[in-house]
């Protein structure tokens, strides 16, 4: 049972922030394939030594991995009635693999959000990014900088650039996901539930037009 969200589009559009918005609107568990591989690369465990190399050249970490991940997830107790994915499926593989997997468990895919960007602005957007190497918090150069430039607002750790958040890697990223993850679009495009918006705007713009194309209605207070 339950219904699941797959959120679509490049690197750097914020399918992050707009599923963990969804996640708390709708009690589910966020699933990102892209922190799964990050802790176990941090933890180095086999999976992400391998995973590791292939991260950094911006190359797509193989299917066979990934599905493997998404599969665990989906049977942990937490995922029952759904989840969001941010970041799956990328490749046309793990698309069929994914639709298998929820037909074998009486589940479906309620919606697929896919989130678009002119190229200038994702660059611009991930090579000013920068993370907390202790607690994880997300900062921007620009957009978001912290209080004290290079120090975590939340916990006093080190920000740091992501290896590929440096400008060449993004570029390599967006030639990949064009080749490989572009597809999807011409998957999912004709099913009622595909839904493509802007990443355009602040976040509560992008997903004011999320809630909107979902008939969600956003709870205050």
């Amino acid at each position: 049972m339950g219904e699941h969200f797959i959120f679509l589009g490049p690197p750097g559009v914020g399918k992050g922030t707009q599923a963990q918005v969804l996640c708390r609107l709708l009690g589910l568990p966020h699933v990102s394939t892209g922190d799964m591989l990050r802790a176990s690369v941090s933890s180095g465990t086999a999976l992400g030594q391998r995973a590791k190399a292939v991260m950094e050249s911006g190359q797509l970490v193989g299917d066979d991995l990934i599905i493997g991940l998404v599969a665990e997830r989906l049977g942990m107790a937490d995922a029952r009635n759904g989840v969001v994915f941010d970041g799956f499926p990328r490749t046309m593989a793990q698309a069929q693999a994914l639709d298998d997997l929820l037909a074998q468990r009486g589940a479906r895919v309620r919606a697929i959000i896919h989130i678009d960007l002119p190229t200038e602005e994702i660059v611009e957007r991930l090579s000013g990014r920068r993370v907390c190497v202790q607690c994880g918090a997300i900062y921007h150069v620009k957009y978001q900088p912290s209080r004290v430039e290079g120090v975590c607002d939340l916990c006093g750790g080190r920000l740091v650039q992501r290896d590929d958040d440096q400008p060449e890697v993004i570029l390599k990223r967006l030639e990949v996901y064009a080749a490989e993850t572009a597809p999807l679009v011409a998957y999912y495009g004709s099913r009622p539930s595909y839904h493509r918006v802007t990443g355009e705007g602040d976040a509560e713009a992008v997903t004011s037009r999320i809630l909107a194309a979902l008939g969600i209605r956003a709870v205050h207070g």
